[in-house]
C-alpha cells in the first residue's frame, strides 16, 4: 500500500469520526436544551412558591416552607449539574 493510499484511508477515517462527533454534538445540544426547558418550568414553580411564602408568612406552615426549601435545593442542584456539564 502506498503512502497516498494510507493518507486517503486516514482522511476517510477522520471524516467519519468528524461526522459522528457532529451528530453527537447536535444530540447533546438538544438534550441540554430539553433539560434547560424542564428546569425553567421548575424554576417558575419555585419562584411562585417562594413569592407566596414571602407574602403569606403568617399563613404558611412550617411544612410548606420546608417543602419549598427542599424543592429549591433540588432545582439548584439540577442547575449546578447542568452548568458543570457545559464546562
Amino acid at each position: 500500500m502506498s503512502l497516498q493510499d494510507d493518507l486517503k484511508k486516514l482522511s476517510e477515517k477522520i471524516k467519519e469520526y468528524r461526522d459522528e462527533a457532529r451528530v453527537q454534538l447536535h444530540l447533546a445540544r438538544e438534550d441540554v436544551k430539553d433539560e434547560w426547558d424542564d428546569l425553567e418550568k421548575d424554576w417558575e414553580k419555585f419562584r411562585h412558591k417562594f413569592d407566596k411564602i414571602l407574602h403569606d408568612t403568617e399563613d404558611t406552615t412550617q411544612e410548606a416552607r420546608e417543602k419549598a426549601k427542599e424543592f429549591g435545593e433540588e432545582v439548584r442542584a439540577r442547575y449546578e449539574r447542568l452548568r458543570d456539564r457545559l464546562k
